[in-house]
């Protein structure tokens, strides 16, 4: 159905057909429009830099990529201090992130959680916690790493119930270290919400614990806020709302604020080990994408505007929750600011894939609203995700939209 689809313009969280058809886009792109379409600074921003000078080699660009680095510094937490901007995508920020570890400590082991997901090159494939992704490339690279159980309370792979369940799944890194490793554990890579994974949040805690393990142990800690970064928890860093204390801190996606590609990765002082030649792309760090980020962080910096997206987030998780009342194939609702998941059951509680793929297809078919299931529609969690400049009464059509949705199942 979406390959027969052609879209020629976007305003908002709206996308407009050759015969001015309207779609919501309820997942703004594939949560990497934190402005939504064709954002109008954005578009003038980005028209003046092409009129004037749309690529030089990033040998000249240095001065400006310091200027945007530290303009999304001044929102990071008090102890990242320092940053690299030579990608263009969340993959390689977060190969770049392990390179630092790696070169910062002298070891090479990366930990990651199940269900966890850090990119699409072989390397980040691999050291993600979806083994479907590299099934068809199992011995085309190998790599030092251990996938360790998520946090996932909803259904705890240790049949735990929290609070007081001694946080099995991060307490599952000493076990690694002690019986699984050579002992040359780098780093931990983790999400601080699993968003391809199912929007899954860590229970209150649980950050605190993985910090004093990875203390412990001499491991590093890399934030992967590909998805989460940039204001899409309502909150610049979802690694300061949930007090993660990272070593390093990875962005992409929404840091383009209408689809530019841009990334960047962020880090505590003692971590600027990287020489330029160890890190560095034919793109990044180029004037569109710089362009790009300078703006969106002009836009989401301002007064208010992250407010705005705490308080219509807890409007959209209410409608949320209001589903689930309604309709028993919920099984849960997870999320904070624009970044919800529903998660679908059958009778039994058990995960229903066919049911979640099927919500998606029928939202976009017959109500014209585009979501996206989880774990490349092997999951069983409806992501909803709109861009951050979503008004309130583009929320109330997404729920009004949902609502007809789940009524006809």
């Amino acid at each position: 159905m979406a390959d027969n689809i052609k879209f020629i313009k976007g305003e908002g969280i709206r996308l407009y057909t050759p015969e001015n058809e309207e779609y919501i886009d309820a997942v703004s792109g594939t949560f990497n429009l934190s402005l939504g379409y064709s954002h109008p600074e954005l578009v003038d921003a980005l028209k003046k830099q092409v009129e004037d000078l749309i690529h030089v080699s990033s040998s000249f660009t240095g001065e400006l990529a310091q200027e945007v680095l530290d303009s999304i510094l001044d929102e990071a937490p008090e102890h990242i201090t320092d940053g690299w901007m030579r990608d263009i995508i969340g993959s390689t920020a977060n190969e770049g992130a392990v390179k630092i570890a790696n070169k910062f400590n002298g070891k090479s082991e990366v930990l990651s959680v199940s269900l966890s997901h850090h990119g699409q090159t072989l390397f980040t494939t691999n050291i993600s916690g979806n083994a479907f992704r590299r099934k068809s490339f199992a011995n085309t690279i190998t790599t030092n790493n251990a996938v360790i159980p998520a946090p996932y309370c909803y259904r705890c792979p240790f049949s735990a119930k929290g609070p007081d369940c001694g946080y099995l799944c991060a307490e599952a890194i000493h076990d690694y270290a002690q019986y699984g490793s050579s002992g040359g554990v780098s780093c931990m890579i983790i999400e601080p919400i699993l968003g391809n994974g199912g929007n899954i949040i860590p229970p209150d805690g649980y950050f605190k614990k993985v910090r004093e393990i990875c203390d412990e142990l001499d491991i590093s800690l890399i934030a992967d806020e590909v998805q989460t970064g940039i204001g899409r928890t309502g909150h610049m860093f979802a690694s300061e709302h949930y007090d993660i204390k990272p070593d390093i801190i990875t962005l992409a996606k929404g840091l383009g604020g209408i689809g530019i590609p841009a990334a960047a990765i962020l880090y505590k002082k003692e971590y600027a080990v990287l020489e330029k030649f160890e890190h560095s792309y034919t793109s990044g760090g180029n004037l569109l994408s710089l362009t790009a980020s300078q703006k969106t962080m002009e836009v989401v910096s301002r007064p208010g505007f992250l407010e705005n997206v705490q308080v219509s987030g807890k409007i959209l998780g209410d409608f949320l929750y209001k589903l689930k009342e309604n309709y028993p194939v919920i099984g849960d609702v997870r999320g904070i600011g624009y970044m919800w998941g529903l998660e679908i059951v059958d009778k039994d509680g058990a995960p229903d894939v066919d049911l979640a793929n099927k919500i998606v297809d029928v939202a976009l078919s017959d109500h014209k609203m585009i979501l996206r299931g989880s774990r490349y529609g092997f999951g069983n969690v409806v992501k909803v995700r709109p861009a951050l400049t979503a008004t309130q009464d583009d929320i109330e059509e997404i729920y009004f939209r949902l609502n007809k949705i789940f009524s006809q199942l």
